[in-house]
């Protein structure tokens, strides 16, 4: 699963807003809205935001495994 909450954390410290990434740095409103839905974009995308807001991209987004991918079958038993 991934999380941009540190994105948000970020612009904030840096005092970016969404209107300024939009109007001054052309990114999309298409790519903040699946960013706020925490949903997958391009790797261009978040160096694009590392570049603009001058942080390696811990700063920008998390990741976190889903549980329900990691689950290890269990053998039958053998008499």
């Amino acid at each position: 699963m991934v999380s941009y909450n540190r994105l948000w954390e970020t612009m904030q410290e840096k005092n970016i807003t969404q209107y300024r990434l939009i109007k001054k740095y052309g990114v999309s409103a298409g790519q903040l809205g699946r960013l706020k839905k925490n949903m997958y974009v391009s790797t261009h995308t978040i160096e694009m935001l590392c570049s603009i807001l001058c942080c390696p991209v811990e700063d920008v987004m998390e990741v976190y495994p889903e549980p329900e991918l990691f689950v290890i079958p269990t053998e039958p038993n053998h008499p």
